[in-house]
C-alpha cells in the first residue's frame, strides 16, 4: 500500500459562508479508521479562503469542500468556531462533495478539518482555518411604535410592530430589553409579546392622569441572532389626559362615567339581547365616528331576516374592531335604563351619545359588567389587554416572565447583546 500521496493537479475549490442562524448541531468526527500517519490532503482539496491579510470571509453563502482528484475521495470535514459550535453538514455518498446544512455565525473563528483516502485507502488531511465578517446583506429588525403621537386616555397601550418575527426566547429577550418605556409619573409596566411580531406594553394599573410616556429603542446595531440585527425606530411621545372611565352595567341598563374618579353623568342605556350580549370587560376607546351606517350582513346576519337591520347611526364611539360601538339609538329610547334589546353595541339617546363623544378620547377606558357575553379578549379585536390579571401579563414577557410581582424588566439583571 503506497501511503505516500502522488502528484496531482489541483482544481480551484471555493469555501462559501453563510450567515444563516445560530443554531448548529455536530456534523462528525475527523477521526479516521486507519491507523496510519495521515498525510498531507492539500493535493487532494483547494480552498479559496479570503484574499489578503485581514480579510474575512462572507457569512452570506454556505461552507463547501469538494473533492477535485478523481482518484480520491472526502470520508468526512468537520467544522467547529471558537466558541466549540460544530457546523452540521452532508457528504455526499461518492465522497466528491461537503456542504453545510446549518448557518455560519458572523464575526467568528472557524477551523475546518478535512479528512480523506487516496485509492489505496490511505488516510489524509487538511486543516484549513478562517474568520468571518458581518455579513454583506444584513438582515435588519425594524420596530415601529404606536399609536401615532398625541394625547390619549389611561387605558391607551404601547405597541411595537417588528418588521420580521422573533420566535425564539433568547432572541425576544434581547429584542425586548432594548424597548425602553419610560413615564412621569413613573410606573411599573412589562412587555408582553402578543405574537412573533407585536408586543404592547401596559403598567399593572392604567396609567397616571397627565402622564407623559416614552418610548423607544436601543435596537440599532445590537446583534440578535447570526441571521438579525436590530435596525432603527423612531421614538414616540404621548400624553395623557383625564382619567375617564365609563363603566356600563349590563344588569342595571345604566352607565356611569367617572372623571378624575369622580361621577361625571349617569346614562340610561341599552345593551345586547340575549344572543347578541355584550362582551364584558375592558375595552379601550379606538377612535369616534360622528357617523356610520350598520348594517346587519356585517356581523353574519343575513339580509332580509327578522333581525337585519340598515341604519344611519350618529355619535359612533368605537371599542371593537368587529364593530361594538357606544352610539346614539334614538329608535329604542323606550328600552333604555329598562331592557337590553341591540345586536351588542351600547345605545342611549342621541344627546347622551353626543355628550359622551364629546367628552371621551382615543384611550380612555370603557368597561362592561353583569353581561351574559364573553369576555372582551385581551388581542386582535381592538385593546382588551387589561382583561389579563398582572401575573399572566408578565407571564408574556420574555423578561419577567415566572415573577409575577417582582422587579420590572430595568431591574432584571442585563444581558449583553454582541453590538456589530
Amino acid at each position: 500500500m503506497n501511503h505516500a500521496p502522488r502528484n496531482r493537479t489541483v482544481a480551484g475549490c471555493t469555501l462559501l459562508v453563510i450567515a444563516l442562524g445560530a443554531g448548529v448541531t455536530a456534523c462528525g468526527s475527523g477521526d479516521h479508521p486507519l491507523s496510519a500517519e495521515p498525510y498531507d490532503a492539500a493535493d487532494q482539496i483547494a480552498f479559496k479562503g479570503p484574499a489578503g491579510d485581514g480579510k474575512k470571509a462572507d457569512p452570506d453563502k454556505p461552507l463547501e469542500v469538494t473533492a477535485e482528484d478523481d482518484d480520491g475521495r472526502i470520508t468526512d470535514v468537520t467544522a467547529i468556531d471558537g466558541t466549540g459550535r460544530y457546523v452540521a453538514g452532508e457528504l455526499s455518498a461518492d465522497g466528491t462533495r461537503w456542504h453545510s446544512t446549518s448557518p455560519l455565525a458572523a464575526n467568528a473563528h472557524y477551523t475546518v478539518r478535512v479528512s480523506t483516502e487516496d485509492e489505496d485507502g490511505a488516510p489524509g488531511r487538511k486543516v484549513l482555518t478562517f474568520d468571518t465578517g458581518k455579513p454583506t446583506a444584513q438582515k435588519r429588525l425594524d420596530v415601529t411604535f404606536g399609536p401615532k403621537a398625541g394625547e390619549y386616555g389611561v387605558g391607551q397601550p404601547i405597541t411595537a410592530k417588528l418588521s420580521k418575527p422573533v420566535k425564539d426566547k433568547a432572541q425576544r429577550a434581547v429584542v425586548e430589553r432594548a424597548l425602553k418605556v419610560s413615564s412621569m409619573p413613573a410606573v411599573d409596566g412589562a412587555w408582553h409579546w402578543v405574537d412573533d411580531k407585536e408586543l404592547h406594553y401596559r403598567p399593572k394599573e392604567y396609567w397616571p392622569a397627565h402622564a407623559t410616556i416614552q418610548a423607544r429603542s436601543n435596537l440599532d446595531g445590537i446583534k440578535i441572532s447570526d441571521r438579525l440585527w436590530g435596525g432603527r425606530a423612531k421614538p414616540l411621545r404621548l400624553t395623557t389626559g383625564d382619567r375617564v372611565i365609563a363603566v356600563t352595567d349590563a344588569a342595571t341598563h345604566q352607565m356611569t362615567v367617572y372623571k378624575n374618579n369622580e361621577v361625571l353623568k349617569q346614562i340610561p342605556v341599552t345593551t345586547g339581547k340575549p344572543g347578541f350580549d355584550t362582551r364584558n370587560g375592558v375595552k379601550v376607546v379606538l377612535g369616534k365616528e360622528r357617523f356610520v351606517r350598520m348594517r346587519s350582513t356585517s356581523i353574519g346576519i343575513a339580509a332580509g331576516s327578522s333581525e337585519s337591520y340598515d341604519l344611519p347611526v350618529y355619535y359612533a364611539t368605537r371599542v371593537t374592531w368587529s364593530g361594538e360601538y357606544v352610539h346614539a339609538a334614538p329608535w329604542s329610547v323606550g328600552s333604555q335604563g329598562y331592557a337590553n334589546v341591540s345586536h351588542g353595541c351600547t345605545g342611549m339617546s342621541t344627546d347622551n351619545a353626543a355628550w359622551f363623544f364629546d367628552t371621551v378620547r382615543e384611550g380612555d377606558v370603557v368597561q362592561v359588567i353583569n353581561s351574559n357575553g364573553n369576555t372582551m379578549e385581551p388581542f386582535g379585536n381592538g385593546f382588551g389587554d387589561w382583561n389579563l390579571a398582572w401575573k399572566n401579563w408578565r407571564g408574556g414577557s420574555a423578561l419577567v416572565a415566572g415573577d409575577p410581582e417582582g422587579p420590572g424588566p430595568e431591574e432584571v439583571a442585563r444581558l449583553r447583546p454582541q453590538s456589530v
